[in-house]
């Protein structure tokens, strides 16, 4: 796995903003990370004829910056170093990639709006270009990590996970669990009974959990958990059995090798992440 050295957090000057230092001031001291980067692009294409006017003689970057400031000292505790940049390139998906890039970003964290009106569609997009980790958090995000729940389906895309979330457990102790999610398939149900197939099942997951242990390191401090899945969308079904748990963070790969199971961890990644969500979201690339 690539150390976690540098983070980038967007800011969009809303009420999550807050929620986002504060979570990102948490991270960097569990992590020990090095730099913290606070980033923001001024949407000049937003701001009306006449606010235009009004703004002729202000020097807008400055005041942003300062405001900015202001609200990351107040709730950015931690020691670690930081900096703020702010930009008004019109495609804000574009400046972060490039700052990304030219910072050598190892984790991007945007703020989850959770389907407000416009919102997702930078992170979503981001999601797909940029190839450092990213955290998709809430404004309801605890600023703590008691229980971590790993979606897998057994392939090679969801081990890379593990050490990712085994390094955190080194930084600070919490319940680690595997968690996959199946369904009797649809096909045989009218010529078996659920009786018959579900023991083959449970059989066959459990199965598939030891040969995929093998290949994990430290796979003893694991927690093996298995959701039955009678729902279609399988996103669904891991947010509610999280959120049941009390799961403080949900780690994904981004993309995954569907086989007997419906954990396809490229569309439930996508689920989660398009969809609304209460738990802040690692997604772990290459």
């Amino acid at each position: 796995m690539k150390p976690i050295k540098k983070i980038l957090v967007g800011l969009d000057l809303s009420n999550l903003d807050q929620s986002l230092i504060k979570y990102s001031s948490f991270l960097a001291d569990m992590i020990g990370v090095e730099k913290v980067y606070f980033v923001h692009n001024i949407k000049r294409y937003e701001i009306s004829e006449m606010l235009e006017n009004e703004l002729e003689n202000v020097d807008l970057e400055e005041l942003i910056t300062e405001e900015l400031r202001e609200t990351i000292e107040e709730n950015f505790t931690s020691e670690v170093e930081w900096d703020v940049l702010i930009s008004d390139d019109p495609y804000t998906e574009s400046l972060i990639s490039y700052i990304v890039n030219k910072y050598q970003i190892n984790l991007l964290m945007m703020g989850n709006k959770n389907n407000e009106k416009g919102s997702g569609i930078v992170g979503f997009k981001l999601l797909r270009t940029t190839r450092c980790l990213f955290l998709w958090v809430p404004e309801t995000a605890q600023n703590k990590i008691e229980k971590v729940w790993i979606g897998t389906d057994f392939s090679n895309s969801s081990k890379k996970c593990f050490p990712y979330a085994q390094f955190l457990k080194s930084k600070q102790d919490f319940k680690l669990e595997a968690v996959h999610v199946y369904s009797l398939p649809v096909h045989f149900s009218p010529y078996v009974n659920d009786s018959k197939i579900e023991p083959k099942m449970k059989e066959y997951v459990n199965k598939k959990f030891i040969n995929f242990f093998k290949k994990i390191e430290n796979s003893d401090e694991i927690t093996q958990t298995k959701i039955m899945g009678r729902e279609v969308n399988v996103a669904n079904r891991l947010k509610k059995e999280a959120y049941r748990n009390n799961v403080n963070l949900l780690m994904m790969a981004d993309k995954g090798g569907n086989t007997f199971s419906n954990l396809s961890l490229g569309s439930v990644t996508e689920d989660l992440f398009t969809n609304e969500l209460n738990i802040p979201l690692l997604i772990i690339k290459d």
